[in-house]
């Protein structure tokens, strides 16, 4: 575990911050020490979160690049988390939704990144954590975009590390299987219904059947893992991806 002054006088910035793995890095980060911005299009939601770690709330709509590059990135770690889910075949996936995927959970990313490199490059310090998943190293059919962008975001994160390391900037990618968050609950829900499953026989015979730990992830073990890529025990981390399946990817 960091320790608790880590991140003291440092900024961080968590997408998707208003629940889920983004709220439970933003309680972690705002544990080690950091003044944290907790952007979410959950103004409410947001804004609770923000309270509850001491930090600030950033309601807009990240699927909106314009009102992404207008977003004050002045910070000095980056965790791009925002993202959703469609499942569908690829003949039948909606080319709409498809796009907003990849602009929510690709370009996004991108262009925060590309804001906030400049001042962690000035002050010789940065963290950029994408959260990414097994599906950012596998796939799995019906989630073209979702695999896609995940896929997407390791080559960005590579990229960043190979440009950031000469100014004391690392970038890597957290890479879960299933976390218990609204997004997988409703995909449980979901495929429960549509298999004419319980949702616990979704959960063992569906998500969890690749993996060799049958449980679903803990949001908050997620932020731990972000927070370690935060801490100094991990500056010679970069360009990584932290593997946590429950064993997915050992297969």
């Amino acid at each position: 575990m960091a320790d608790s002054g880590t991140l003291t006088g440092r900024r961080a910035l968590v997408t998707g911050g208003a629940s889920g793995i983004g709220r439970a890095c933003a309680v972690r980060l705002a544990g080690a020490g950091a003044e944290v911005v907790v952007v979410d299009r959950d103004a409410e939601a947001a804004e609770a979160v923000a309270k509850e770690v001491g930090g600030r709330a950033v309601a807009v709509d990240l699927s909106n690049l314009d009102a992404v590059s207008a977003l004050d990135v002045d910070v000095d770690v980056l965790v791009n988390n925002a993202g959703l889910q469609h499942v569908a075949p690829v003949h039948e996936f909606p080319v709409d939704r498809f796009s907003l995927i990849l602009r929510l959970m690709l370009e996004t990313p991108f262009r925060l990144a590309r804001s906030a490199l400049p001042h962690m490059y000035e002050r010789g310090w940065g963290r950029v954590v994408n959260v990414s998943s097994v599906h950012g190293l596998r796939a799995s059919a019906y989630k073209s975009a979702y695999v896609t962008a995940k896929h997407g975001l390791e080559g960005l994160s590579k990229v960043i590390a190979l440009e950031g390391a000469p100014h004391g900037v690392t970038s890597n990618c957290v890479n879960p299987a299933y976390v218990r968050t609204p997004l997988v609950e409703n995909q449980i829900a979901d495929q429960a219904r549509a298999h004419g499953l319980s949702e616990d026989q979704v959960v063992e015979q569906v998500m969890l059947a690749p993996a060799a730990v049958k449980r679903l992830i803990e949001p908050d073990e997620v932020a731990e893992a972000v927070a370690y890529l935060c801490s100094p025990a991990a500056a010679s981390i970069t360009g990584s991806s932290l593997v946590m399946d429950g064993g997915w990817s050992a297969h």
